[in-house]
């Protein structure tokens, strides 16, 4: 049997319901962690993932703080493992719908499959299609940085590494179909909807990035040299969309680079007031590879607190300013674009007590976490509730951080809060061991 067989494609009976011990909502490093910890226990897991790719958001990193290992050296086999796993079942580009709670006997619960028009069994990820297609769109996972095909595998580490058409932007030439070597593009598919009961549900939905064109005086969206540090990220991997670091504008290889801490995080007027723990570090690891990158740059971070709590994390933040790096205690004001590209930034220095302005080629806004807000329609009656922040409420964070309001149901990873990868990793580990003692109670 195709050890494959058991992602995506699996042949179902729409009348059938499938059974599980637990079903696992992300795809992320929480959602395997958690996944791994109990399939290795014997336990039957289905997890269902939103995206193409199982890896969440780590598998776009480059490297991790404050240790510096590859993100993809320490994810990939984890997602590899989890794809793997005889005791999980994967669905990708999917949801789940109408949990409902059942008296003593788990839960029922619809995943909607969206069509990929791509037949799964027999696509091999060649991308023959890919470059026989005519289209071009802005690719989301390089984060808009370069373009994509309107038919594509995600990116070159997916898992599964399977074709799709973005139907949106299809314009039905047929260039796919007849290149394809596998005979594997269906136009004909359309959305299934698979019956499942599970015994238990594991929320690690993760979360999303803040969007800075809310700021709209930072010129995000309007000037082309402010970036996210997501797309700053993306440059500085192995997989990067160009060769070198360059700014978006103009190309240019940027020598003065300068990052505004803080972009959508302590800010209650965007609606965020809460740290979202993880961008102090993630900019000072970006501004150490830069340096290592254009060795000739000059990196400015703009704060108000670094917030250095973590092991490591002080030491790591010391390391940077040794590097080099300038930090500034400022408040930015505005950022204005001049005729070249280059980015005037206004700020208030803090520690001076006056208005100065500092001229970059490039300004990166490291943006906050926000809670990746489950669906009204993922829960039909009960539904866990939430904590002020939108995040899933842990009712015992102290003792037992993966419960949450509704029997059954337990968060791992940033679906709780704002967390780090080893901080998510430990979360998973929680939410595995409690849902373990919580089957073991039901048998």
């Amino acid at each position: 049997m195709n050890r494959n067989r058991k992602i995506d494609f699996m042949i179902n009976d729409k009348d059938k319901t499938e059974e599980y011990d637990v079903l696992v909502v992300g795809g992320g490093i929480a959602g395997e962690e958690a996944a791994l910890n109990l399939a290795n226990q014997g336990y039957k897991i289905i997890m269902v993932e939103k995206d193409l790719s199982i890896g969440g958001k780590m598998i776009h990193l480059s490297k991790v703080f404050p240790t510096l290992d590859c993100a993809a050296c320490i994810t990939t086999p984890k997602v590899s493992e989890t794809a793997r796993h005889s005791n999980i079942t994967i669905y990708t580009y999917s949801e789940v719908k109408g949990i409902n709670k059942l008296n003593g006997s788990g839960f029922m619960a619809r995943v909607e499959r969206k069509p990929r028009y791509v037949n799964e069994e027999t696509c091999t990820g060649c991308q023959i299609c890919e470059e026989k297609c005519p289209v071009f769109v802005q690719d989301q996972f390089q984060y808009d940085l370069v373009g994509r095909k309107a038919v594509y595998v995600p990116f070159s580490i997916a898992n599964p590494r399977i074709a799709t058409i973005d139907m949106d932007n299809c314009i039905l030439c047929g260039a796919c179909e007849k290149a394809c070597p596998a005979d594997a593009i269906d136009f004909t598919q359309e959305k299934e909807e698979i019956p499942i009961h599970i015994k238990s549900v594991i929320l690690a939905t993760g979360y999303k990035l803040f969007d800075p064109v809310v700021i709209e005086r930072y010129g995000y969206g309007r000037f082309k040299n402010v970036v996210t540090a997501m797309q700053m990220e993306r440059q500085l991997v192995p997989t990067r969309p160009y060769n070198n670091v360059l700014r978006p504008g103009d190309g240019k290889m940027p020598d003065n680079i300068a990052y505004v801490l803080c972009t959508g995080s302590r800010d209650a007027t965007v609606g965020n007031p809460i740290c979202s723990q993880v961008c102090c570090m993630y900019s000072t690891k970006q501004a150490q590879l830069l340096m290592g990158a254009l060795p000739m740059a000059d990196i400015t971070i703009y704060f108000l607190h670094v917030r250095a709590f973590g092991k490591g994390f002080e030491e790591f933040y010391q390391q940077g300013r040794s590097m080099g790096v300038e930090f500034i205690k400022g408040k930015i004001g505005k950022i204005t674009e001049k005729e070249n590209g280059d980015l005037l930034v206004r700020y208030e220095d803090i520690r001076e007590g006056v208005v100065k302005e500092a001229e970059h080629d490039m300004v990166v806004l490291s943006v906050g976490i926000l809670p990746d807000i489950i669906p009204e329609d993922m829960f039909l009656k009960e539904r866990p509730e939430l904590d002020p922040f939108h995040y899933v409420m842990q009712v015992d964070e102290l003792s037992n951080p993966a419960k949450t309001s509704m029997k059954g149901v337990f968060v791992a990873g940033a679906a709780s809060g704002p967390m780090d990868i080893p901080d998510s990793i430990l979360s998973a580990g929680a939410a595995s061991s409690e849902t373990a003692t919580y089957l073991r109670r039901l048998s």
